[in-house]
């Protein structure tokens, strides 16, 4: 038997515009998906979905699930036919748009199997394993989530070309952020075509903002290695009012955005891919981040109350 964790994610800034070259800093959050591997009797594989899950997201996914699955097992040199595998997943990761749970069900299978076949994957190996996986949920994948949900940790990560690179960013302590979710199931895999519309709608406002969101990166890490607060949320809440304006936010995240706000957040915008799935709110201590994540609750949203950095 061989198993796997993989951590969830949450992204500060930059999350749907990596493949755009434009610098994203992400964080992985405490809460992690379990994948665990065992040869059975009968064909092929198999699966058990344990997974925790906002309502719908799983039976929604299920079809680029198998198809993830199978891409795992290809490039990975696993012949099923061979030996039959029964995967069950599970862990304390809630299943839903926007916190990674695609990716870390990637890495988490990467990892089982990598100990169940003793193939001697190095770290980097079982990243890109993550990587090919998120193809069938993603479209083309940035390779963001993999790497967050495979190394852990708050980090800049960007696309140059054909290079992938991140760097960890180190904060004095770990800092406290609520997870709102939405409800809405989002087609991530959809998000490049939307992109590519918006850019040939408008080539030069696209630049302009993909100039500012870049710049507003690069103020976020040296807001973040100053632990300036304060300027990290302010930053996370201007650029969410351009994902509103390129509509990829929705009315239900820019609701639970406003009332963290009011409730003392230091900031909040959508995270993840936006359209649906959760938003993020920087409530430092645990005090704010139970007062938001309550007020949240109170109005029907499942929230997750995790730490960054």
């Amino acid at each position: 038997m061989g198993k796997g964790t993989a951590f969830g994610k949450t992204i500060l800034i930059g999350d749907q515009f990596v493949l755009e070259e434009v610098p994203a800093i992400v964080s992985s959050i405490p809460f992690e998906t379990e994948a665990i591997v065992e040869r059975f009797e009968g064909d092929g594989w198999s699966l058990e979905d344990n997974r925790m899950e906002v309502p719908g997201y799983k039976e929604k996914k299920k079809e680029q699930q198998v198809e993830s699955i199978n891409r795992i097992l290809e490039v990975m040199e696993i012949d099923v036919k061979q030996t039959p595998i029964k995967i069950t997943c599970g862990g304390d990761l809630l299943a839903g748009s926007g916190v990674g749970a695609s990716a870390a069900s990637c890495v988490s299978l990467a990892r089982a199997l990598n100990e169940e076949f003793n193939l001697g994957y190095s770290i980097e190996e079982i990243n890109h394993v993550g990587w090919e996986g998120e193809f069938a949920y993603h479209g083309v994948p940035s390779g963001v989530d993999n790497t967050a949900s495979t190394y852990g940790g708050l980090m800049v990560y960007q696309v140059k070309g054909e290079q992938k690179r991140f760097e960890k960013i180190q904060l004095p302590k770990p800092v406290e952020v609520v997870l709102g979710n939405s409800g809405i199931t989002a087609n991530t895999a959809a998000l490049d075509g939307f992109i590519q519309k918006e850019k040939n709608q408008d080539p030069e406002l696209f630049i302009s903002r993909m100039k500012t969101i870049t710049d507003q990166s690069h103020e976020m890490k040296q807001a973040l290695e100053a632990f300036d607060l304060n300027k990290v949320g302010e930053i996370m809440t201007e650029n969410h009012k351009i994902l509103i304006d390129m509509d990829l936010s929705h009315d239900i995240l820019v609701y639970l955005c406003k009332l963290a706000l009011e409730k003392g957040a230091l900031g909040a915008k959508v995270t993840g891919g936006g359209r649906g799935g959760y938003m993020s709110a920087l409530t430092p201590g645990k005090d704010l981040q139970d007062m938001v994540a309550s007020a949240i609750e109170k109005e029907g949203y499942k929230v997750i109350r995790a730490t960054i950095g």
